[in-house]
Formats: structure tokens, sequence, C-alpha cells
């Protein structure tokens, strides 16, 4: 007999990105062409004086274990960026390091969640985050994001949590915000200070695409006075370093949470490789300008796919705010189609066409709140991003051949029609 799994386990789905990602290689992999929109990877190679410092390390035999909270020069060299970058009032003491920016999720639930806490998280979501609340037994309290408001959050949806939720405990921020696109204002976040400020609330601040912001720069919760005491701000080298195989992130808080979170570091991973955070601190002291010039590439792309989408009928696109995703309103196309937004996403990669193909998401791979929508990322080349504009109008004219692949795929016909703004 085989060992019963537990409800949690059972409960566990994989991140849609990743999913559509296989299909997609399967496709590809059996000669047809894909043009990958789904996956929030950089197609730029990482910087080269982070390749350079991780093959010397390598040469130096950097393959030890390091302190559980990680390399003191790699969190000195943190402290410096994220002050200098962000205002965020930090020393060596108020970073630690880890595989990535998404484990700070599971920490930061760790550090601060009981059973049957609230948690405010903004939907439509990162997929990652209610496993990691339900992991502690806390409850996921949503309130929504719209295209109308630019997909900020609203103040009155955190007062209506604090007042009424029966346990709130936490805040999920994540700005600039995936998958929508949409950027918390430096005026949002002291009105957010302001009202959670010295009540027993704990806010992670998920900022991975602190680079993106398009117009203006990039603000952090951490940086508003006293914040550094209820907050946890992640970040990562995937997004803006294009380094998201070297699996390197930290976090950043007060003293007390760091040292909470390092236990939890250490009764886990142990460490992340001293010789990726080598790298790490290379990429944050000697890379800046190839950063920047990486960002400019990542805008235009943006601009070209949010400019190409809102020509074609049937979609309706924000100018570009941060990220590298466009999320663009596709709830009239779908209803007329008769297609659910993440069945419109499988059928412009699998049905559409034999030899071509264009992988997305369906905006509802991000909570119920982005049902109606399609998430595309901007990690291809410019003509590849303008092959899919150019197939999209041809692929959702045929209607014998939608029918013929909702007939195989019934789940993704549209029960009811979506709201349309």
């Amino acid at each position: 007999m085989t060992a019963t799994f537990s409800s949690f386990a059972k409960s566990l789905t994989a991140e849609s990105a990743f999913t559509v990602l296989a299909i997609a290689k399967q496709l590809k992999a059996r000669g047809k062409d894909v043009v990958e929109l789904e996956i929030g990877d950089s197609p730029f190679n990482s910087p080269q004086p982070a390749i350079a410092a991780g093959l010397q390390a390598i040469e130096d035999n950097v393959s030890h274990y390091c302190p559980s909270p990680g390399l003191p020069e790699f969190r000195k060299a943190a402290a410096k960026f994220v002050n200098d970058e962000f205002g965020i009032p930090a020393e060596m003491e108020n970073i630690a390091v880890g595989p990535g920016a998404k484990i700070f999720e599971q920490f930061f639930c760790e550090a601060f969640l009981q059973p049957d806490d609230g948690v405010l998280v903004f939907s439509p979501h990162f997929p990652t985050y209610p496993p990691n609340i339900y992991r502690r037994g806390a409850r996921m309290v949503l309130k929504p994001l719209t295209q109308a408001n630019q997909f900020r959050p609203q103040l009155t949806d955190i007062e209506d949590f604090l007042n009424n939720d029966p346990s709130p405990k936490a805040i999920f921020l994540n700005s600039p915000h995936n998958p929508t696109g949409g950027v918390t204002t430096e005026d949002d976040l002291k009105a957010i200070a302001d009202l959670i400020r010295g009540k027993d609330i704990a806010v992670l601040s998920d900022e991975p695409y602190c680079h993106m912001v398009w117009n203006g720069r990039h603000h952090s919760l951490a940086a508003q006075p006293g914040m550094l005491d209820q907050c946890v701000a992640a970040y990562t080298f995937s997004k803006s370093y294009s380094m998201s195989g070297w699996r390197l992130g930290f976090c950043v808080s007060s003293p007390e949470i760091i040292k909470s979170i390092s236990l939890m570091i250490n009764t886990s991973v142990s460490c992340t490789p001293p010789l990726v955070q080598l790298a790490g601190k290379a990429a944050l002291e000697n890379a800046a300008t190839e950063r920047d010039d990486v960002m400019k590439k990542f805008h235009a792309k943006v601009e070209l796919l949010t400019n190409g989408l809102n020509k074609l009928e049937g979609f309706r696109t924000l100018e570009p705010t941060g990220t590298f995703y466009v999320f663009t309103d596709v709830a009239g196309l779908c209803n007329r189609l008769g297609l659910t937004s993440h069945g419109l996403a499988l059928y412009l990669l699998e049905g559409a066409d034999d030899n071509f193909g264009i992988a997305c998401l369906g905006g509802e791979c991000f909570g119920d709140a982005g049902a109606g929508f399609l998430r595309f990322s901007c990690a291809e080349p410019d003509d590849r991003i303008q092959q899919a504009l150019d197939f999209i109008p041809q692929a959702v004219s045929q209607g014998d051949r939608i029918e013929a692949w909702l007939k195989q795929n019934e789940s993704y016909r549209l029960k009811q029609p979506y709201p349309v703004t």
C-alpha cells in the first residue's frame, strides 16, 4: 500500500506558465514553429561581470557551505544596492539570501501566519501565492485589480480587510505587477504605510520587476518610514539581470525578521551557493549600464506588442506601465468565439495552425479575476513578436477550425459570457 498524500500535497497544481511551456516544447520537438510568449524568462544573456565572477569563483574552488543568511560581502552589496536604488535604509543585517525570490513567499508565510489568519491578495495574482498561504492553514482574501484603475490596489479594499476580516494578519503586494503590468505609485505606498503602521499586519512586498517601470521609477513599501518592521521586500536577479537559471534572490526586512527567515533558510536549503552570490555581487556592483541597456530593449518589446495588439479587433490593452508582460482584455472576442480566455491561448498554440503556434496564457491562470484576459510575455526577438501579431487575426477568423478544436477540448468552451466593459 502506498503512503497517503496529505490534503495539501493533493491540492497542489503546477504554475501554468511551466505547464504551457512543456506543451510548447513538445510541439517544437515534433517540428512545429512556436513563438513562446508564455514564460517570464529573459531572452538576454547574463551580464558579463556576473559570468566572469561566477567562473572565477569556480576556478577558486568556492564550492562549500557559507552562512545561511548569505555571504557578508553579498549582503553588504545588496544593502547598498537597495539603499542607493530605492531609498531603503538597509545594512547587512537587513538582508537574507535565497535561491530566487519565490522562496520568500514560503518563508514569509511561515514567519507570520497561523491557521485561519486572513491574507489580503490582490487578484489577478501570481499563482504560487495561494499554496504558500494554504500551507500554513491561512485564508486568502481576494480583492480585484481592474483595468479601469490601471491595475493598482485600492486603499478602500485594504481598509475593508483590516476592519471586517475576523483575523487580518498579512498583505501580499506585487509591484510592478505580474500578470497585469500595473505599478503601485509612491503615493499609493505612502497611504498603505500610513494605514497599517503600528498594526499587527505583515506585508510581503514582491518586487522582481523593480527595474521594469516604464513611466517614472520603482518605489518600495520598505522605503516608507517604519515599514522594515512590518515588511519583507523580495528581489531576484532573474529579471533585471537575466540570471533566472542562477537561482539567486534576496529579501530586505528588519534584523529580527531576517534572523527568523535565516533560521528557515538554515533548516531547509542550508544556504544559497556562494559562487552564485559572488556572481550576483558582481552584477550589483558592475552591471548597471548593461542592465539598463537591456531594460530599454524590454521596453521597446512591450511597446511593440502593446501597439500591435491594440490594432487588432477584439484586443484592448493599456499603455505599458511595468514588467515585460502585456495583459490584454479579450472578453468580447472570447464571447464571440465561445472560448474561455485560456482556451483561446491554447487554441493559438495547438489548434489554429498545424505548423505554427503562439504560446501565451489565459488570465484565469492567475485567478478568476483574470478571466477574459490574455497574458503575453515579451521574451522573444522582435521579428518573432511581429510574426505572432500577424498570425492572430488569421487564427481567430477560422470559425470551423475553432469549433473542431473545441470539440476535442470541451472544457474550454465558454459556458457564460464574460462581462464586457
